[in-house]
């Protein structure tokens, strides 16, 4: 399996293609906006999309889903069913953080801790992450010992817990019991900013680190 980052919109989240090599056939997480960019950098790749993962129901994440959907006709996978209220209240999103106007929708498929997602001849295995948003899944990939991580966690900090249904506990938790343990070589992406690792994270970040206790 390959990836490729591309940081989209004006708050640079990282919407990101996995695909897998022999088939080429390719996922799109997490496509915040700019569409445009997205299909020029899936042209590039000589890629096939078969399907859109999202990790969680935030604007930034999801601003250009529908827009795939109709030019794709691909089907819109996660993130759980917790974050339904997100995907609903979009519009309200779009008001607040000044974005163009976009409507709620229904993934095809809500995703539960311990499903799994194909990819080509590929396996990403779901992990419920809640904290950021109650819904939020991570993406794993086992064999290339790669996590796509959303908003979880970033280099040197964790996702924000003051949005609505937030919850530091849980965040806190998400990483450090279901996380950490995938092992300290796993390199992850995260929603915004470089990628790290669960060892160098759990070394040095501040407030989930060995060095926040």
């Amino acid at each position: 399996m390959d990836f490729s980052i591309l940081p989209v919109t004006s708050f640079q989240q990282n919407c990101t293609l996995f695909w897998c090599q022999r088939t080429r056939r390719a996922a799109i997480i997490d496509p915040g906006g700019e569409p445009e960019r997205i299909l020029a950098l899936v042209a590039r790749l000589e890629l096939v999309p078969e399907s859109i993962l999202l990790t969680h129901g935030h604007l930034d994440h999801v601003g250009a889903s529908t827009d795939l959907v109709e030019r794709l006709g691909v089907p819109i996978i996660g993130p759980h069913r917790n974050d339904d209220f997100l995907l609903k209240g979009l519009p309200e999103q779009c008001e607040m953080f000044g974005f163009p106007p976009i409507r709620p929708f229904e993934p095809t498929r809500w995703l539960d801790q311990g499903d799994v997602v194909t990819i080509g001849e590929q396996q990403l295995e779901v992990i419920h992450c809640p904290g950021h948003t109650p819904g939020h899944v991570v993406f794993f990939h086992a064999g290339e010992r790669l996590a796509q991580v959303g908003d979880v966690l970033f280099q040197g900090s964790i996702g924000r817990t003051d949005f609505p249904r937030g919850n530091h506990r849980h965040l806190i938790d998400s990483i450090q019991q279901k996380l950490f343990p995938l092992g300290d070589d796993v390199r992850f992406i995260p929603g915004h900013g470089p990628m790290s690792t669960f060892g160098q994270e759990r070394r040095s970040n501040p407030f989930v680190g060995t060095m926040a206790y």
